[in-house]
């Protein structure tokens, strides 16, 4: 196509992270699909990237994730060191017809100002930042689309007016997802993601228990990605209970992690994923929050595993009820249980496909050129 983009990845992970990483996975998935169809990629991340591209802007050498857990003070000055290395580079060089940017509030906040043609993806709940989003001056050049339309209804109007629609989130699983065997099932339910209130692992083990289902809950604890490091932290830094997510485990989930019923196995990513997917009866989200994109509910479809979760959120546009998954009303425990009692109804073939059909890298990269192109059709 001739185009150069520069797609912000932000300072917190590499490209592709070490597993866990929503943002810098989308990235991760996306920038191949854009090399294939002859776009340049400047991608903006940290030093230890590997993602193959063009070139790379970087401040930082290691992702600063992990800083996260410190005092406001000493972390608030990270995304706007990184957000000023991206602004040196585009002051340099003419050569860049659009940034692509993923960062939050800083991201979007710099490049309006600064004016240049930009799409900026929002990848979480746009509620949380009402009065930025309300107030956002987003000037002539600057364009947004969401993850789901679910996500953009519930935008202030300033931001929607913005807004170029929504592109839901692909996952590599779903290349070819209908042509692979689907392994036999254990006996297992599963909740993929960061061991948070929002994404209701406290409920899970609930409904799990009633159920006599074992359980296995796949994700991070805050910054730690399994348990020798957790546990290590737990020893020796009294702060780190101040951490939210941490304090979640220690009080709601670590109490019925006996390693039999309920089980922690960390981050996963390759082969173990697809292992714990595949195998899995069905994948859990018995969301507390309106989950935006989901990703790893596409991840779920593509490996035949069916989902069951709440309907909010953009659960209901990735999963067709009774097909590909069994919704319950919001925050309906007795429903959600009875639904997993009944997820051998759902044909994880069914779900494989779906995701083939829907969730492919070539799907959202298609989508995401049209959007490059609307957004240089509105400037100059």
């Amino acid at each position: 196509m001739g185009m150069t983009v520069l797609v912000n990845a932000g300072p917190w992970l590499p490209v592709p992270p070490h597993g866990y990483g929503g943002i810098e996975n989308v990235v991760a998935t996306l920038v191949p699909e854009l090399r294939r169809r002859g776009v340049r990629v400047v991608l903006a991340t940290v030093g230890a990237s590997t993602l193959p591209v063009e070139e790379r802007v970087a401040l930082y050498e290691h992702g600063q994730f992990g800083r996260l857990q410190e005092p406001y003070n000493r972390v608030c000055g990270i995304a706007h060191a990184h957000l000023q290395r991206v602004l040196t580079e585009l002051r340099r060089r003419a050569d860049i017809d659009l940034v692509h940017d993923h960062v939050e509030v800083v991201g979007l906040s710099s490049l309006a100002a600064a004016g240049v043609a930009t799409l900026h993806t929002a990848h979480w709940d746009l509620g949380k930042h009402r009065e930025f989003y309300a107030s956002l001056d987003c000037g002539e050049r600057l364009w947004v689309n969401g993850v789901s339309a679910d996500q953009l209804r519930k935008a202030p109007a300033s931001l929607r007016a913005r807004s170029l629609g929504h592109v839901h989130l692909a996952t590599p699983l779903a290349e070819g997802a209908d042509q692979r065997p689907v392994p036999a099932k254990e006996q297992h339910v599963t909740v993929l993601g960061r061991i948070t209130p929002g994404k209701g692992q406290d409920v899970a083990v609930r409904v799990a228990r009633e159920l006599d289902r074992p359980l296995v809950l796949a994700g991070p604890v805050g910054p730690f990605h399994d348990r020798a490091a957790l546990d290590r932290a737990l020893a020796t830094d009294l702060d780190i209970l101040a951490n939210p997510d941490v304090r979640y485990w220690c009080d709601e989930i670590a109490p019925h992690v006996d390693g039999r019923r309920v089980r922690w196995v960390g981050t996963v990513h390759g082969a173990e994923l697809e292992r714990l997917l595949g195998t899995a009866r069905a994948a859990l989200f018995p969301i507390t929050w309106d989950e935006p994109g989901g990703t790893a509910v596409t991840e779920a479809l593509a490996m035949g595993c069916p989902v069951i979760g709440f309907g909010r959120g953009c659960l209901p546009e990735l999963v067709e009820h009774g097909r590909t998954g069994l919704l319950a009303e919001p925050g309906d425990e007795a429903g959600l249980a009875a639904l997993l009692a009944a997820c051998q109804e759902i044909d994880p073939a069914a779900c494989a496909k779906e995701a083939t059909e829907r969730f492919r890298p070539a799907v959202m990269a298609e989508r995401y050129l049209e959007l490059y192109e609307e957004v240089r059709a509105h400037g100059p």
